[in-house]
């Protein structure tokens, strides 16, 4: 009984999502108040009809309600994005309200790395969410919904998307392998080939399913931020989802193997010793099934655009656009690349601009009117002649955008103007609109045919393919054995431990697999699966406490006793004083990184360091209730200090 829905303000349905029982449910209720003879419209006018009254009282209503419940006890949380109103519902009982919030921010999240921009705009919006061709349109919401339901699997069954950080794969010698390769071969090929089209590779890494193996950024290129990140893995996840049933029949008995001596002598002989040792003829069967599991991937010549945000040295630019290239390389292994597009300057011009006009038009609702010299916050002259030049260097067609900014120009500037009064906030408005066309217009409608001959050829992405696989070819079978086995504990009493690092974003965490065929570090089966459902309801129980303003949680629940502890470092490991962390109210963003970085937040609160480059650690723990509290202490202070050794984990 779930639904996500996005929809305008005149209550026109942009989006929907919602499982089998939750249809079948509005389908029969709406069935019975249909007349004898007339037939049941389609499932998006039932969801238009239904939820008008909600859209329209939220879009008239000056202090609108975020969430409400239903006699029979249906969860409606509502948030208002731009000009699109976002709605979650929950009828089964298996979420709450700060679930909802969240999924309706990962929606959001997800629509930005798709659109970029283009959301600023409702109109614009709703062209790309609501194409007039209704076979495009069902793709586009099946694609947007698959992502959501990708989403959904991993937040239920993934611990680095239960705590929103990307979970590294710890192998010091492999990580370097790998990190050195996509340097100094992989990426310095690409962008020296004739075949890149005038496309740059920014990025480039190696995921086991959704762990990260290797991460390689040029030197041209930003920081990819945590959030980013962690939806790029969502959407190749969504391209080759792992197969969890052979996934959970990996061997569990395996050796390290030796790198091969050269890329021409990796084939092996009779004779040599096998990389290896299966305990269980079903195991090898099961693994042999691996190899020759066919997948149907899509083009991999076809790049998908994304938007993400990029650091420039005068100042940050969400929403910029990449092309995304994935390729599998074997079933759970995939490799990712991010390429800068040769027009994404002009991206950086729209955004800028973009910036200028919403301020001016917050100054002039503000009531600052008057000459632009003497009251605007903004040297409107030089926007002037700066936009001027950005309208001559575009392409004549772009009249429309000629047409407004020179209206603009003579209302603002010229003596027979209204000059810069509340007179000129549609124009603001209309301003905005035209540059977010600009925007649409190049990186999104263009792109679907002028990018055919802008992208790495077909033949470039299957040799990148091939050098990364002739690479990995004697890891692969570990690496698909260690993404379930990352990491071992070694204190007695220890359950189970989450440590994040959210200044890079990443966690650390022993596995957590439930399947029957599987054995972690909490067994298998249903003791895991008890196991799972205890970290998972501290996760939520510790969010809120962190809402309310606590860093630090101890509680006992039944034969477990519970540990939290979130803390500030500065470069050289020292622990700093502790401060007052902010109490948000309940509609707040979720807490997390993947669709609002919390923790950037936090670091505003640590005024009294300034010029330190502070960073931010969580810890959670599971002990058995036995355990003395002075020994939990220890393992908790053990486990802060060892888990981030430079020796375990190598630098990106």
């Amino acid at each position: 009984m779930k639904c996500l829905l996005i929809a305008s303000e005149s209550a026109e349905v942009l989006f929907h999502w919602s499982d089998r029982e939750y249809r079948q449910n509005i389908q029969e209720k709406y069935g019975v108040s249909q007349e004898e003879g007339e037939g049941l419209p389609a499932f998006e006018d039932i969801l238009s009809t239904l939820f008008a009254p909600i859209i329209i009282s939220c879009s008239t209503l000056e202090d609108s309600y975020t969430s409400f419940t239903t006699e029979n006890n249906h969860i409606y949380v509502l948030h208002q994005f731009d000009e699109c109103l976002y709605i979650a519902v929950n009828g089964d009982g298996e979420e709450k309200e700060d679930d909802l919030r969240r999924k309706l921010y990962v929606l959001k999240k997800m629509v930005e790395v798709m659109f970029g921009m283009v959301t600023l705009s409702g109109n614009l919006l709703r062209k790309e969410l609501r194409p007039q061709d209704t076979e495009q349109r069902a793709r586009l919401w099946k694609y947007l919904q698959s992502l959501l339901d990708t989403y959904s699997l991993l937040r239920e069954n993934d611990q680095s998307f239960l705590v929103e950080a990307v979970e590294r794969l710890i192998h010091p010698q492999l990580c370097e392998l790998c990190i050195e390769f996509l340097e100094r071969r992989l990426v310095q090929q690409l962008n020296s080939s004739v075949e890149r089209a005038g496309e740059e590779v920014l990025h480039a890494f190696v995921l086991v399913h959704t762990k990260l193996l290797a991460f390689y950024s040029s030197r041209n290129a930003s920081i990819l931020t945590p959030s980013d990140l962690l939806a790029l893995i969502v959407m190749a996840q969504n391209m080759y989802p792992s197969n969890v049933d052979l996934d959970d029949m990996s061997p569990e008995t395996f050796y390290t193997p030796q790198p091969s001596p050269s890329s021409r002598s990796s084939s092996t002989g009779r004779g040599e010793t096998p990389v290896f040792e299966f305990v269980d003829p079903e195991i090898q069967m099961a693994e042999d099934s691996l190899h020759t599991l066919e997948i149907n991937p899509p083009d991999p010549a076809s790049p998908r655009r994304v938007f993400l945000e990029v650091l420039h040295k005068d100042g940050l630019y969400p929403m910029m656009p990449h092309s995304m290239y994935c390729l599998s390389l074997w079933p759970g292994i995939t490799l990712v690349l991010l390429t800068k597009i040769s027009s994404s300057a002009l991206a950086i011009s729209v955004y800028k601009y973009l910036e200028d006009f919403d301020k001016l038009e917050k100054r002039l609702h503000e009531g600052h009117g008057g000459p632009a010299s003497a009251r605007s916050p903004l040297n409107m002259q030089d926007i002037r002649s700066k936009m001027d030049k950005f309208i001559k260097s575009l392409e004549p067609h772009d009249l429309q955008l000629q047409n407004v900014w020179a209206e603009f120009k003579s209302r603002a500037f010229s003596r027979a103007g209204s000059g810069f009064n509340k007179d000129l906030i549609p124009w603001c408005k209309n301003m905005k609109t035209q540059l977010c066309g600009i925007y649409r217009q190049c990186f999104l409608t263009d792109s679907l045919s002028a990018d055919v001959t802008h992208r790495l050829s077909a033949g470039l992405q299957e040799r990148a393919q091939a050098m990364v696989r002739e690479k990995l070819v004697d890891w692969k079978d570990f690496l698909l054995v260690k993404s379930k086995r990352n990491i071992t504990m070694d204190f007695p009493g220890l359950v189970h431990f989450i440590c994040v690092d959210r200044a890079t974003g990443q966690m650390i965490a022993p596995s957590l697999s439930i399947a029957e065929r599987t054995t972690s570090e909490l067994g298998k089966g249903p003791v895991a699966n008890y196991i799972k459902n205890k970290v998972w309801a501290l996760v939520r129980t510790t969010r809120r406490y962190l809402q309310k303003g606590y860093s630090t949680v101890t509680l006992r629940d039944g034969d477990f006793y519970f540990c939290y502890f979130l803390w500030f470092e500065n470069e050289t490991g020292y622990k700093l004083q502790p401060v007052d962390i902010p109490v948000l109210a309940d509609d707040s963003p979720p807490i997390g990184m993947l669709a609002y970085d919390y923790y950037r937040l936090l670091k505003y609160y640590s005024k009294n360091h300034k010029g330190e480059n502070v960073k931010c650690y969580e810890l959670l723990t599971v002990h058995l209730g036995v355990i003395p509290t002075e020994i939990i202490l220890q393992h908790c202070r053990q486990l802060a200090s060892k888990l981030w050794e430079p020796s375990r984990n190598p630098l990106l």
